[in-house]
């Protein structure tokens, strides 16, 4: 397991790390005229490495009372999704941004961060972006927890606290919180939530940590990436910030 020093916390590269998904996220404004078929060059580009390709929508509905009720729904085309041939790599290419994931098992940063900026050269080539207006990395984890279970708190910093006149059995909670980072500055949001484990053995932890800046934000190319780093950074600070020693014995 290998150590680094960030700020006050000890972080650890772990063998068996938890992260489901990584993602690095940066929203946009184009110019008038962007179009979908802007988008498609950049899959038509990527077919050989990514050849699955799928259209994505939004969804709106709408129900309007009064004498007569009536209700209409519509879909918009936002982009393209395509996808590695291995499914571990996924990437959005959006009239509204850019994302790029990558899934379990998790590499490392510097992987993900290498092939994200690949993709979105390519991305900011076709589209011409007049502003990026949002930067964010996003990590969920999922932390499978042994039963039998005494306290959350044995594995968990930051977890829901029920009051002592009430019984202390959960069977199941969903917490979340946005913690202002004012040194970034950028925003936190931090969720927590129970769900279905793989085993009777074990308890399953959903850890959601999802940093971004979406105020006064760089807009030279080396900068945005820069703030990307200090993101992921933080991340890990965070991220050793909500498990105990107990959790890192589990996945290191």
């Amino acid at each position: 397991m290998d150590l680094y020093l960030y700020g006050r916390i000890c972080v650890a590269h772990y063998s068996k790390a938890p992260i489901t998904e990584a993602l690095i996220d940066l929203r946009v404004q184009l110019p008038p005229g962007a179009s979908l078929a802007n988008l498609e060059k950049v899959c038509t580009n990527e077919a050989e490495r990514y050849p699955d390709k799928r259209k994505q929508f939004s969804f709106s509905a709408q129900v309007q009372g009064g004498q007569k009720v009536s209700a209409n729904a519509a879909q918009q085309e936002l982009g393209w999704l395509i996808h590695s041939h291995d499914k571990k790599h996924v990437c959005q290419v959006q009239l509204t941004g850019f994302t790029f994931s990558r899934l379990a098992p998790y590499d490392r940063w510097e992987s993900l961060r290498t092939e994200a900026q690949r993709l979105w050269r390519l991305y900011k080539e076709v589209t011409s972006p007049i502003a990026v207006t949002r930067v964010a990395v996003r990590y969920i984890n999922r932390l499978d927890l042994p039963l039998p279970l005494r306290d959350f708190k044995d594995y968990l910093q930051t977890v829901p606290e029920v009051s002592p006149a009430m019984p202390q059995g959960l069977s199941g909670f969903f917490m979340q919180l946005q913690v202002p980072q004012a040194d970034l500055p950028g925003m936190l949001i931090l969720t927590e939530a129970l769900i279905p484990p793989p085993s009777k053995s074990v308890v399953s932890v959903v850890l959601d940590i999802d940093l971004y800046r979406d105020q006064d934000l760089p807009q030279k190319e080396d900068d945005i990436w820069d703030l990307l780093e200090q993101l992921h950074v933080r991340k890990n600070e965070i991220f050793e910030g909500c498990i105990t020693d107990r959790t890192r014995e589990i996945i290191r």
